[in-house]
Order: structure tokens, then sequence, then C-alpha cells
């Protein structure tokens, strides 16, 4: 069955996705990154393939070349942008880091990862409230993200002054 004009095909998942009980919201978010990581190129998703495999090698200067050829090919292609921003990130370019997770948000508002990611550097960057703000907006959408769970309790803990 087709689905309706303007639906979008992973609604269902990001539905189990914020399920608070159960496992299914382990295959949704399998689903959901799944779907987020084809740009529907072969080539574009090579280049994020290889991009991503130099980030985890921790070859910055290699990422960000094939990262951000893929954002000059694709420019609507949001995992790009995503993937970029973390190896900007890495390499201290903050700026134009966040450039790149706020053109991630555009082009799909529910990122729960490129928010996490936000609140990260914000966090890192010296700026609790506004982190705090990124990861309960990602935990809003994905609620069993442990990265952003952890970081709530921490940064909350800061604000009450009874860091550990």
């Amino acid at each position: 069955m087709p689905l309706p004009a303007g639906a979008d095909p992973l609604d269902d998942a990001f539905a189990q996705l914020a399920e608070p009980s159960g496992e299914g919201w382990r295959i949704a978010e399998s689903d959901i990154l799944r779907d987020w990581s084809r740009s529907g190129s072969a080539a574009m998703d090579l280049l994020l393939q290889r991009g991503e495999a130099a980030l985890d090698r921790g070859d910055l200067p290699t990422a960000i070349g094939h990262l951000s050829a893929l954002t000059d090919h694709a420019p609507d292609f949001a995992a790009g942008f995503q993937a970029r921003a973390a190896a900007l990130a890495m390499s201290g370019q903050f700026g134009p880091a966040l450039s790149d997770l706020q053109r991630t948000l555009v082009l799909e508002p529910r990122h729960f990862a490129a928010l996490t990611q936000l609140g990260a550097m914000l966090e890192e960057m010296g700026d609790p409230d506004r982190a705090l703000d990124a990861y309960r907006a990602s935990l809003a959408i994905h609620p069993h993200q442990q990265e952003a769970i952890d970081a709530v309790a921490r940064l909350e803990r800061q604000r009450l002054g009874t860091d550990i």
C-alpha cells in the first residue's frame, strides 16, 4: 500500500523508537540508521563509507576530504553533513562542525545522533545549558541513547553543584 502524500516511511520506526519499554526500539534504531546511510547513489554511499572509515582510523584530513566531496555532490544528504561535523569537531574546527550539524538538522530534524553530537560539542565548548537542551531534544526523539542519558544526568548534577 502506498504511503499517503507527505508521509515519511520512517514515521513508524520513529514511533517505535520513542516507546519507553520493550526492545522494539533497537530494531527501529537500526532501520533508521540504515535508511539515513543511503543517499540513493552508490558513489555517494561509497564516499560516506570511506569518510567514516578514515574517521574510525583517526585520519581526519582524509575523512574531511571524502566527506567534503560528499557534501559538495550530495547537498541534501544529511548523513554526509553529520559525519563531516564529527570529523571537523575532532580536528578542533567547532565553527564549521556546528554549521554542518545545523545543516543536518535542517535536512532531518529528527536526527537524534546529530542532536547528541551537538550536545557534546556545546558541552566541550563550555555551554552546559545549551548542551543540556540539545541532549534533551535528542532524548525526546530517542529516549534510549545511553550517551545522552548519561550526559543529562551529569549536567544536571553539575547544575545542582553535586558533581562527583
